[in-house]
């Protein structure tokens, strides 16, 4: 199915050996020059853009906060704030205690004298009221009396007392020496906080030079935007027109001929002129090729096969596109009368039950 061309020139001339493919080349260089004077920015893009300038103008609204928080944490954070209240409680704690941790309110508990004299009152009431009965009281006998009587009434009172006083010594120390541990443990751990904060102060520190040049990088990138966007757009134009403004040729002299083109050519030619627009499929209609054969078949079962493109000595291994149609026709397309295949998008299915199948050995 190739193109055939025949002219006979006096002067330059422009021919097109591929009359077939001209409407269509024309429709697209149509819209290649169409496309030209809306290769600018559009008037959502050019919105876009101000927007994006006007808020770099502004800078970073968070930026003096992100200033504060990186200057707090390379301060610590406030995590020493209480290390000075824990100091003085502990002080006041020992001061009240320390008396009893010391001893030196053994046997001086004003309770007790209290209660010693009122033991001293009521035997004195008790053993001086028998002597009197007996008219003998002041005797030798009766001073007697008493102190033994004082003397056992107090003994076991006083005993008491002091083993409670040693218990309170010895319970005033272990609470003097748990606060100490306490206390200490506390301040180490606002100390550690401390220095936790300030490694996290100078990691905040990169956020708030980013902050803070924040306005200069949006204003870059947007004028980055500006200038890029069209020639992105004047790029893929040329990227799709220049090819195919190439399938003409130009002629000053005068021939006549005739120029034959196989299928494959022409094929190519055309997808050359095009490619941009279907990269990555590649041509494999049957009708280009010849010397076929079936050589083996993909996981999904699709055949592989050996052959030449007409007029070409080169041996391939490949599918067919007819073949490819039936499983895959998302896969195919047709340019030029012919029909390609996208190699990726067909094995994609083989590709999976391979993989599938190595897992499971």
């Amino acid at each position: 199915m190739g193109g055939q061309s025949s002219s006979t020139q006096t002067q330059q001339s422009q021919t097109a050996p591929w009359e077939a493919s001209q409407p269509m080349l024309r429709s697209i260089l149509g819209q290649l020059n169409a496309g030209l004077s809306n290769a600018g920015l559009t008037g959502a893009e050019s919105s876009a853009l101000d927007t994006l300038q006007s808020n770099a103008a502004r800078g970073n609204p968070y930026a003096g906060q992100v200033d504060a928080y990186a200057k707090s944490l390379l301060g610590g954070g406030g995590a020493d704030g209480q290390a000075a209240n824990l100091r003085e409680n502990l002080g006041a704690f020992r001061s009240q205690v320390m008396p009893y941790a010391s001893g030196s309110m053994i046997a001086n508990n004003p309770a007790l004298a209290a209660q010693l004299a009122q033991i001293q009152t009521d035997v004195a009431n008790s053993v001086n009221g028998q002597f009197a009965a007996a008219g003998r009281d002041f005797s030798g006998a009766n001073q007697m009396a008493y102190g033994r009587g004082v003397a056992a009434a107090q003994a076991p009172v006083i005993a008491a007392q002091y083993n409670q006083d040693v218990t309170n010594q010895i319970n005033a120390a272990n609470a003097l020496y748990n606060a100490g541990n306490t206390t200490a443990g506390t301040l180490s751990g606002l100390q550690q906080n401390y220095l936790a904060n300030q490694g996290q102060g100078v990691t905040a520190t990169q956020s708030a030079l980013v902050a803070q040049n924040y306005g200069a990088n949006a204003t870059l990138a947007a004028e980055a935007q500006r200038r890029g966007i069209p020639v992105q757009a004047l790029g893929l134009l040329a990227n799709i027109g220049v090819p195919i403004a190439g399938l003409g040729k130009q002629s000053s002299d005068t021939t006549t001929g005739t120029q034959q083109m196989s299928g494959v050519d022409q094929f190519s030619k055309l997808a050359g002129g095009i490619g941009s627009l279907f990269s990555g499929f590649t041509k494999s209609d049957m009708r280009l090729k010849e010397d076929i054969s079936q050589v083996g078949a993909l996981f999904d079962g699709t055949p592989v096969y050996g052959y030449r493109y007409k007029g070409a000595p080169a041996y391939h291994i490949g599918l067919m596109a007819q073949d490819v149609e039936k499983s895959a026709p998302h896969a195919v397309i047709e340019i030029g009368g012919y029909k390609a295949v996208d190699y990726r998008a067909a094995t994609e299915a083989s590709r999976r039950m391979g993989e599938t199948d190595a897992a499971s050995a």
